[in-house]
């Protein structure tokens, strides 16, 4: 499955930023538990979010708690990370992957880059203070 992140940019601090992905035509998204990574420079890439192959229910980095939204609409194959009052700490390369899932399957342990099976390339998001 290919994985397209986008909506990336530089804002100032406190701002807002909505990233989007995308998966190939072919792909059913909807099959799929998707999740959001970042990469800061200098530091290892590590779990923002994740959201149900059906959207009800989504897990948060306690960094991001109540600041970001994951949603998705799986009717045009997309899913999205909605950032609110961004901080310069966010400021990294976010990723999506996905993983092939049932209906049941407990997304809340889904927060190590080997729980998924794809990945799409980053998209770099740089808040300035």
């Amino acid at each position: 499955v290919q994985l397209q992140a986008s909506g990336g940019g530089l804002v100032q601090a406190g701002a807002s930023l909505k990233l989007s992905c995308s998966t190939s035509r072919r792909a059913a998204i909807s099959r799929m538990a998707v999740g959001w990574f970042r990469q800061a420079p200098g530091k290892e890439r590590e779990f923002v979010s994740v959201v149900s192959r059906g959207g009800s229910s989504q897990v948060y980095a306690d960094s991001v708690k109540g600041r970001f939204t994951i949603s998705r609409d799986n009717a045009k194959n997309m899913v999205y990370l909605q950032m609110d009052n961004l901080k310069p700490e966010d400021t990294a390369v976010y990723y999506c992957a996905s993983r092939d899932t049932i209906l049941t399957w407990d997304i809340t342990r889904m927060t190590k880059e080997s729980d998924y099976q794809s990945w799409g390339q980053g998209t770099l998001v740089t808040v300035s203070s």
